[in-house]
């Protein structure tokens, strides 16, 4: 059944209104205790599953359009606020919880082939969907891509869409999971002067305050646009004449970095309000990931997988916790590395600014980076390792 709404302009309004109506819910209603980041992804899961709003695919590019320019403008502009001094405090902790996240991911991968029946249960490409799917949770959809691409699995239309449908949709629970974990483990953790501190450099997530002007929004917009065009071309002229490729997120990274330490750059006004909105939007999206009617259509190999990848999120995250709590690590960051692996950079700094943990963000877009990185390696090793 064709969605209600479509055509790029109306999709556009709908998520803008969606976002409206999320922070009216956080502010005038019991959901703020939800946060609007996670009223977001939910009030746009509904609006894709009742058929108001197109589910994510090749029918709805504006989709891939905020993914493509939204998001990367979206760091950029929530770059610029980060004092890289938090980075001594919170950025090796948050480092060696997703180096071990990884790990996880790569145990859980392996004990969800074992528990849901290996070859027999998933076909003779088992080995294949167990790369993509430790690729993915390490880094991205990228690592998940490579590993299909170079084991054929993209050949086998319904096993390839229905093994993106359950990553979709699993990653947009888990981005809901994580929002609420930490309050929920909250009690669990003993209080500590690193937690101490670290909830000292909270910040507030409510933009009312922030006042811009035309002539300072028009410069912070367009330093946005010209970062994200200098990243990508960087990219694409170190790839193709010097052999060494670099994502553009890791160019841009340096480049708002770089920015942010220029007194003039920080007395811009604007950069929170236009990153947040950004952030949002790229929520919505993600959002948009969670059909369960493709998952319905797909039937009981979507449930093998469903029941896969619950398996293999489930001991990455006990990993990861677990090693949070016995190192002393505040939950908070557990929640941005784990989300780092499951769900990448973008939706890690959306996580980091939903739970108020300025300070998590420039560790949350570096180790989401470097996910990128390990992803295929630690994709193609499990793959190879299966297939022997």
């Amino acid at each position: 059944m064709a969605a209600v709404i479509s055509g790029p302009i109306p999709v556009i309004a709908a998520l803008v209104a969606l976002v409206a109506l999320a922070e009216w819910l956080e502010r005038n209603t019991w959901l703020r205790h939800l946060g609007a980041a996670l009223l977001v992804i939910v009030l746009t899961a509904v609006a894709v599953n009742v058929r108001l709003l197109p589910a994510y695919g090749p029918e709805t590019p504006v989709y891939e359009a905020i993914f493509a320019y939204v998001a990367p403008l979206g760091i950029f502009w929530l770059l610029l606020l980060v004092d890289l001094r938090s980075l001594r405090r919170v950025g090796g902790p948050v480092l060696v919880l997703f180096l071990i996240g990884s790990a996880g991911t790569v145990a859980g991968v392996l004990v969800a082939v074992a528990t849901v029946g290996g070859a027999e249960a998933l076909g003779p490409l088992h080995h294949a969907l167990a790369g993509m799917y430790v690729g993915t949770y390490t880094g991205g959809s990228v690592n998940f891509n490579a590993v299909a691409l170079s084991y054929h699995v993209v050949e086998d239309g319904p096993l390839y869409a229905a093994a993106a449908a359950v990553d979709n949709a699993m990653t947009t629970l888990w981005m809901a999971a994580t929002v609420i974990l930490p309050r929920l483990l909250a009690p669990l953790w003993p209080a500590s002067p690193r937690a101490a501190a670290d909830a000292g450099e909270h910040l507030p997530v409510d933009d009312v305050s922030e006042t811009t002007s035309v002539l300072e929004a028009s410069l912070v917009i367009a330093l946005g646009l010209a970062a994200v065009a200098v990243s990508d071309a960087a990219a694409a002229w170190l790839g193709e004449r010097v052999g060494f490729a670099v994502p553009s997120a890791l160019i841009l990274t340096t480049l708002a970095l770089a920015l942010a330490q220029v007194p003039a750059i920080q007395r811009l006004r604007g950069t929170r309000f236009l990153g947040l909105f950004a952030v949002y939007l790229f929520l919505a999206v993600i959002g948009a990931l969670c059909d369960l009617g493709s998952l319905a259509r797909i039937g009981h190999l979507a449930l093998t997988l469903f029941a896969f990848v619950a398996i293999a999120i489930t001991v990455h995250a006990v990993i990861t916790f677990g090693a949070a709590r016995l190192l002393s690590i505040d939950p908070e960051a557990a929640s941005v590395a784990s989300q780092a692996n499951i769900g990448g950079s973008t939706s890690a700094l959306a996580l980091a600014r939903s739970l108020g943990r300025g300070d998590l963000e420039l560790p949350a877009i570096l180790v989401g980076s470097l996910g990128n990185a390990l992803g295929n390696y630690l994709g193609f090793l499990v793959a190879a390792w299966l297939a022997l």
